[in-house]
């Protein structure tokens, strides 16, 4: 199988997530939306024709339903490359519960070994768009970064708008840029979203910052690499990590290919809630629309792929069932 049609089968694999976990739209059960994304990519996984094995998987911080780190996914036929898989299922499970914006489900691929497997559950995070990598630093204070970034773009400090996760530990952050007169935009989840929004034109947002998950940071890592943006990110373990990290540098910055590294990431997120980077999954009679955005690091190809789902014909090869199901509702 050649790149292009893996990152087609990785579209269907997101696609699928997204739709087996938009039935539960809005019924504030967050793990039967986790579940149901699972059982979809799972299966779909299957019939993919790779050697694949998950280095990032889903669900180890809240013990929610996982694809678990060192399964193996795929036909594993004789002559399927071997790759590197990175899974959220749904990157956002409390925004599909309570019918809140901003929800993926995403994954990335990329050759044995390239993809970071990273010893923490949260890191430190600052990522940007073309124009701003390799000018910011994530050592730097926050004036010092919104100024350069101000400066960089050509707009004035209180034109420039930086996206952070709503959480008391970052109040301080806040404050600071505050202080320095940027914009802020909070949010409660989905942070690969918004990290990648960085460096997507007219996404309104030019900087992510703060401590979010290691995982994401990975996921993020494979969008930006093929959008020509930049992650810095640096290991933020909890006190009980630190126990357990032995002689782990803590002041390593990791970059972009340090994170998503090969000569050839493949990245895919479909929609599940309407948010600043995708539309989410719409229900139209007896047809779904999904939007998917798909990328490769080679060729720096980002595509956006709008499908019409028709129900008579839909079918889900769910991990549960172990065959293709009629989707329904």
């Amino acid at each position: 199988m050649n790149e292009r049609e893996i990152t087609l089968e990785l579209i269907r694999v997101t696609e699928a997530a997204a739709l087996n976990s938009s039935k539960y739209l809005g019924l504030g059960d967050k793990e039967i939306v986790d579940q149901a994304a699972v059982d979809a990519m799972r299966g779909m996984l299957e019939l993919v024709d790779v050697k694949g094995t998950i280095v990032i998987g889903e669900g180890e911080k809240d013990k929610a339903p996982m694809l678990y780190v060192n399964e193996h996914v795929g036909n594993w036929s004789e002559d399927s490359p071997e790759m590197d898989i990175a899974v959220d299922p749904i990157d956002g499970t409390r925004l599909v519960a309570n019918g809140l914006p901003n929800a993926i489900s995403v994954m990335a691929a990329s050759e044995r070994g390239k993809l970071a497997s990273l010893p923490t559950f949260y890191s430190q995070k600052l990522a940007c768009g073309p124009e701003l990598a390799g000018k910011l630093d994530i050592n730097a204070s926050i004036r010092e970064n919104v100024k350069i970034a101000a400066a960089v773009l050509g707009i004035d400090v209180n034109e420039l708008t930086i996206v952070v996760l709503n959480r008391k530990r970052h109040e301080a952050l806040i404050d600071e840029i505050r202080k320095v007169g940027a914009r802020i935009k909070l949010i409660s989840d989905g942070d690969i979203a918004a990290a990648i929004a960085t460096a997507l034109p007219d996404s309104g947002v030019n900087l992510y910052m703060g401590i979010g998950g290691s995982p994401e940071g990975v996921l993020a890592a494979a969008a930006l690499k093929a959008l020509g943006g930049e992650i810095q990110l640096k290991l933020a373990p909890t006190d009980e990590e630190k126990q357990k990290l032995g002689d782990v540098d803590l002041d390593n910055v990791y970059f972009t290919d340090d994170l998503a590294g090969g000569d050839n990431v493949i990245f895919s997120a479909t929609g599940v809630t309407d948010g600043d980077m995708l539309k989410g999954v719409r229900y139209y009679k007896n047809r779904i629309i999904t939007y998917t955005i798909a990328m490769r690091s080679k060729t720096h190809t980002v595509r956006k792929v709008e499908a019409l789902h028709d129900l008579a014909y839909k079918t889900i090869a769910l991990e549960s069932k172990g065959i293709d199901v009629k989707f329904s509702m």
